[in-house]
């Protein structure tokens, strides 16, 4: 482990779109010291190419071609395993973050001394055009009930100390992976802290999994009953909650 150092893990799958600019918002971080895990599940179309351009130009910039297509999980676990830095941080292939995005939260961290933290950010189309939207953070930090209550935590704003937690992996599961490592690392006792700042563009595709809410539904009760083991009872009443909260509380129209 290299003492503050932020290992980034980007999954990517044919998102030969997007991953110009994910990449971008990286390499403009006013915070320097990090690293950029690429994972790719077998893409089919330019993303490879593009990737390439940027390792003969960045040290700090890896590519692991995964020999099947395996999921996200298996992505993001894979750059977990090779991950070097203090702390772990996730980028999806298409999402993108503000160039003070790392330099915020890794002060944050340092000045609070905890383990586990994430922000605030928007969504944006698939085009890049702000959709109004903020996904705000709660108040209070989060622990494993509350977690279970409400769903606050965005991938793409999270990041974990491997120096406080050691390297925690996501359950092998179709989606909702990162929610399950959320879940394992805040049932050890560990707290998620908020940090009220937009620093973060999470994008909206249609073709994405997660631009399905009836699936998103699906894939939350599995969580709760495979993963989590909660009771028939208990996963009625949290699904129930997160469902009211993801409508009504957490989202909200940004002032013009």
């Amino acid at each position: 482990m290299i003492e503050n150092l932020v290992s980034i893990i980007m999954p990517s799958y044919n998102t030969e779109k997007y991953i110009f600019e994910s990449i971008e918002s990286v390499i403009a971080q006013t915070y320097k010291n990090w690293e950029l895990l690429i994972i790719d599940d077998c893409s089919e179309d330019l993303t490879i190419q593009i990737i390439q351009k940027y390792l003969k130009v960045y040290p700090n910039i890896f590519l692991i071609q995964l020999e099947k297509n395996s999921g996200a999980a298996v992505s993001r676990n894979k750059g977990i395993e090779k991950a070097n830095g203090e702390y772990i941080a996730f980028l999806d292939s298409d999402d993108l973050w503000e160039e003070n995005k790392l330099e915020i939260q890794i002060n944050f961290m340092k000045e609070n001394n905890c383990a586990f933290s994430f922000t605030e950010y928007m969504e944006i189309d698939e085009m890049g055009n702000d959709l109004g939207i903020l996904i705000k953070v709660p108040v209070k930090a989060i622990t494993y009930r509350s977690y279970l209550l409400t769903n606050p935590i965005g991938c793409l704003t999270a990041v974990y100390s491997v120096k406080k937690l050691g390297k925690v992996y996501m359950p092998l599961i179709r989606k909702r992976q990162d929610a399950a490592l959320w879940l394992r690392i805040l049932n050890t006792g560990k707290k998620a802290y908020p940090i009220k700042e937009n620093l973060a563009k999470y994008r909206i595709r249609k073709s994405s999994i997660s631009s399905n809410k009836i699936n998103l539904i699906k894939y939350q009760w599995a969580l709760y009953r495979k993963i989590e083991k909660l009771s028939l009872i208990e996963s009625i009443f949290y699904l129930s909650s997160t469902i009211i909260v993801k409508l009504f509380k957490l989202k909200e129209k940004r002032m013009k």
